[in-house]
C-alpha cells in the first residue's frame, strides 16, 4: 500500500493484552476474549461496534490437536462468544503470520468493508517438550531431516546465523548487548513475563546451548496468552478516547521474487537468500510510505530468534549488510539511544505472540502512550514481523499530531 493510496486514513485506537503466563489455568479461548475486551475498553468502544475480525489461528506446535478455544482460537469462536455472528460485515483468517492479518484489516477499514476491526493473536504453550516432533511419520522433505533431529526453528535458521557470524565477524559477546537490553526494556512492560528478571551478559553467554551458535536465550519464550488491536478510520478516531496511531503504510514479502525454493528447503534458507529477500521488504517499505530510516524513532523488530534483529536492521537500511552486530553496541538501541529497538522487551522478554506484541508497541510509541518506555524523539515507528524469507511484513505508524 502506497502513502498516496493509504494516506494515514486508518488508525489503531485500542491495544489490549491478556495475562501472559508460561501456562494458564484458563483455556486460551478465554484469554483471547480478555485481550479483545481490554483492547475495546482501551479504545472506549462497545463490542457491538465490532464489524470486522481477523486472526492468524495456526498453532506452531507439532502434533497440535487444533481444538478451537483450547489450542487455537478462530474468528468463528470469538464471534460466537462475543455475540457477533449476525453483525460481522467482514472477517478473515490468514495463513501466514499476524502482520499479514493486520494488513488485511487495514485494507478492510480503508475500503469501507469494515468500520471497527479487531485483530488478535492467541498463542498456546502445551505441557511437555515444546514443539517436539512426536509423529511416527516424516512425509515429504521431512524424511531427510526429522529422523535425524533436524526439525526446529533454531536449527532451521541457526545455520544462516552461523554463516553470518563467520562471514562478518560477529560473536556471541556482540549478541549479549541485544539480549541484555531487551531485558532492561522489559522492566517497564507490565505484560512482559521477564519484567522482573534482569539479565547480565555473562548469564547469556552461559545459557544452555541448543544448536551452536544458538542458545536457549536466543529463542523467544513460549507462553499462553493473547493480544488484540482495534482499527477504525482516522476520521472516526478523532472522537475516541486515545490519540491514535495512523498507519503510514506497509510492505510484504511472500517469496518467489529472489529464490522460489528458499522458503521450502527443509534444512533452512541460505544467508544470501535471506539477505536478498529481506532487502525487497525494506526497499518496498520506504517506497510505499515516503519515509526513510532517518524518520524512524523506534523500531520493533521481530525476535523469534535474536539474530532476526540483525537481519531486519540491515534489510531496513539502518546499517549496512554485515554491520548490525556492531550497530547495536554502545547503547545505540537503548530507550535513550539513537534508534531504540524492541522498547517493550521483544518476544525474548515479553513472550511469544507471533509479532502482534511488536505491532502493539509500535502503535503505543507512535501515539505517545508507551508510558515509561516512551522514546523522547517523536516521529515514525515501525514493526517488522517475521523471519524475513517467508511471509514477513513491515508496518509503519505515525502520530496524529
Amino acid at each position: 500500500m502506497s502513502a498516496r493510496g493509504l494516506g494515514g486514513r486508518v488508525a489503531v485506537v485500542g491495544v489490549g493484552f491478556s495475562e501472559l503466563p508460561r501456562r494458564s489455568e484458563r483455556p486460551v479461548g478465554m484469554l483471547a476474549v480478555d485481550a479483545i475486551s481490554a483492547a475495546l475498553d482501551d479504545a472506549g468502544l462497545p463490542v457491538s461496534d465490532v464489524d470486522g475480525l481477523v486472526t492468524y489461528p495456526e498453532t506452531p506446535v507439532f502434533g497440535s490437536p487444533n481444538i478451537d478455544g483450547v489450542d487455537v482460537v478462530s474468528v468463528h469462536f470469538i464471534a460466537r462468544i462475543l455475540g457477533l455472528t449476525s453483525t460481522l460485515r467482514w472477517h478473515v483468517q490468514v495463513d501466514n503470520l499476524i502482520p499479514n492479518g493486520f494488513i488485511e484489516a487495514v485494507n478492510a477499514v480503508a475500503s469501507g468493508a469494515a468500520e471497527t476491526c479487531v485483530v488478535y493473536r492467541t498463542m498456546h504453550n502445551p505441557a511437555g517438550s515444546y514443539n517436539a516432533f512426536t509423529s511416527d511419520r516424516a512425509p515429504g522433505v521431512q524424511q531427510f531431516t526429522a529422523p535425524f533431529g533436524l526439525h526446529r526453528g533454531y536449527q532451521y535458521y541457526g545455520a544462516a546465523y552461523a554463516r553470518y557470524m563467520h562471514q562478518y565477524g560477529a560473536t556471541r559477546e556482540h549478541m549479549a548487548s541485544l539480549i541484555v537490553q531487551n531485558r532492561a526494556n522489559a522492566r517497564h512492560n507490565p505484560h512482559a513475563y521477564f519484567r522482573d528478571k534482569p539479565l547480565t551478559a555473562q548469564e547469556y553467554l552461559e545459557s544452555r546451548m541448543l544448536a551452536d551458535p544458538v542458545c536457549l536465550l536466543d529463542c523467544d519464550l513460549p507462553v499462553d496468552g493473547a493480544a488484540a488491536l482495534v482499527l477504525t478510520s482516522a476520521e472516526r478516531a478523532k472522537d475516541l478516547r486515545n490519540p491514535p496511531a495512523l498507519v503510514a503504510g506497509y510492505s510484504q514479502y511472500v517469496g518467489g521474487k529472489v529464490s522460489p525454493m528458499s522458503s521450502q528447503l527443509s534444512f533452512g534458507p541460505p544467508l544470501r537468500h535471506i539477505e536478498q529477500e529481506a532487502r525487497v521488504v525494506g526497499d518496498l517499505l520506504w517506497r510505499n510510505t515516503g519515509l526513510t530510516p532517518a524518520d524512524v524513532t523506534a523500531a520493533q523488530l521481530y525476535d523469534g530468534y535474536s539474530f532476526f534483529v540483525y537481519w531486519w536492521l540491515e534489510a531496513l537500511g539502518f546499517c549496512g549488510t554485515g554491520e548490525a552486530y556492531e550497530f547495536i553496541q554502545d547503547g545505540r538501541i537503548a530507550l535513550d539511544g539513537a534508534l531504540p529497538v524492541n522498547t517493550f522487551g521483544g518476544q525474548l522478554a515479553e513472550g511469544r505472540l507471533h509479532g502482534i506484541g511488536h505491532l502493539a508497541e509500535a502503535v503505543l510509541q507512535a501515539a505517545g502512550r508507551a508510558g515509561p518506555r516512551q522514546v523522547a524523539r517523536r516521529g515514525a515507528t515501525l514493526a517488522a514481523v517475521g523471519p524475513l524469507n517467508n511471509g514477513s511484513a513491515v508496518v509503519a505508524f505515525t502520530g496524529a499530531g
